[in-house]
């Protein structure tokens, strides 16, 4: 049974193993260029700002799509893990990064997004052990009380600055901005990997079917809360990035809303893609950034309204029947196979040869097939049957008819 199960796993990991690494090297290529502009100084302080809250934010929408896409399981809690992961992350860098990593700004960042992620990891941990064996609608509404309650402790607690929040020093942007991005694609390579691999294969059998995957030997309890910590650990990481980019960090800000807004990037992205979580936490990320800076004074009040209603354009589009060959029609990874196609035409195109052999023949023109016999030879060649040189007619029977008359 243990050796049908690992074939099992073998074979489907060969299948679906990783051929196209497109968005590592979108994600990749745009680090790379933001970041020449940001130490250049050709960024402008809002840009930079909003692309730091894009990293941030692809982060937490490709942790959270590992628990709802993948596994199944709708989390409202996600805010809680985030705002663990900023608070510790700020503590760690004003309290203790004077003499641990004094003198190296940067390995304060890096170890405060690694401590931010391990209390997260232990949180989910601890809230996964008892709350994981509720499905639906019931471990919906623990997630969401965890994540409340984790904003009135930090609001209501004195060490961790009260309603006020705590004071932060803000990081040098250029690095910062390198750092976020960095872990953006270190989240999306963690998960993909996690995902088609047996784990992850065994991850979405649960999601399919539960009582099958148990029957077929399948930790159940073990992924449920594998899942949980590897989601709660990403966004604690991100948690302790973002607050790095602010001077000031208040647990009211981590509400509800929060992770509604997250959960709402998982959905418009599709449910267990990776790739659409990214386009749809940069998306609805500038959405709101735009809406922000576009209305001010008065219409501030029209800025959720707007929101919800480009939010249900968007799910009418996805799914309406009547929009459907239009959408097969315009379709991004139409678009993205025909650039594929049309680079890699362009990068690996064969040299001209003066072989004319080799010369790719016109269609309709049969003279330029390379083979190894004339096509002249081919098209004489006498294909009728073989009668001793004479044709069998119905007054002339050949040798076989002659054959059957004898005997």
């Amino acid at each position: 049974m243990r050796g049908g199960i690992k074939g099992y796993f073998a074979n489907v990991k060969e299948k679906y193993k990783v051929k196209n690494h497109a968005v590592y090297y979108i994600l990749g290529a745009f680090t790379v260029l933001f970041s020449v502009l940001s130490l250049t100084g050709g960024l402008k302080m809002s840009d930079q700002l909003l692309l730091e809250q894009i990293g941030c934010y692809v982060i937490f929408a490709v942790s959270l799509s590992l628990v709802v896409g993948f596994l199944g399981e709708l989390s409202l809690g996600h805010a809680g893990f985030i705002c663990l992961g900023a608070y510790t992350g700020t503590l760690f860098r004003n309290n203790l990064a004077g003499g641990l990593t004094s003198g190296a700004p940067l390995l304060s960042l890096i170890v405060a997004m690694l401590s931010g992620g391990v209390v997260a990891a232990l949180a989910g941990l601890l809230i996964g052990l008892p709350a994981l064996r509720l499905k639906g609608d019931y471990l919906a509404i623990v997630t969401l009380a965890f994540g409340e309650i984790v904003k009135t402790l930090f609001t209501n607690i004195p060490l961790f600055g009260g309603p006020l929040g705590l004071s932060n020093r803000r990081y040098d942007r250029a690095t910062l901005f390198i750092v976020i991005f960095v872990t953006a694609i270190a989240s999306v390579a963690i998960v993909n990997n996690f995902i088609r691999s047996k784990h992850g294969r065994a991850v979405t059998a649960i999601r399919d079917n539960e009582i099958a995957a148990r029957a077929m030997g399948v930790n159940v309890t073990f992924y449920k809360l594998a899942v949980f910590v590897l989601s709660s650990f990403l966004a604690g990481a991100g948690g302790a990035a973002l607050s790095a980019s602010s001077t000031q960090i208040t647990a009211d800000g981590f509400n509800y809303n929060y992770s509604i807004n997250i959960l709402v990037m998982v959905v418009l992205g599709g449910m267990g893609s990776i790739n659409g979580s990214i386009l749809a936490a940069a998306a609805v990320t500038l959405i709101n950034v735009q809406l922000k800076t576009a209305l001010s004074g008065n219409l501030a009040a029209l800025k959720d309204m707007i929101y919800a209603l480009i939010l249900i354009g968007i799910v009418i589009y996805n799914n309406a029947p009547r929009l459907k060959s239009f959408r097969e029609k315009h379709n991004l990874r139409r678009a993205a196979e025909k650039l594929r196609v049309f680079f890699r035409k362009l990068l690996f195109k064969k040299p001209p040869t003066d072989d004319p052999a080799e010369e790719k023949a016109e269609p309709g023109d049969w003279s330029n097939i390379p083979t190894k016999v004339p096509m002249d030879a081919i098209l004489s060649t006498d294909l009728s049957p073989d009668t001793g040189g004479e044709a069998e007619t119905p007054d002339k029977p050949g040798k076989s008819e002659q054959r059957k008359g004898e005997k």
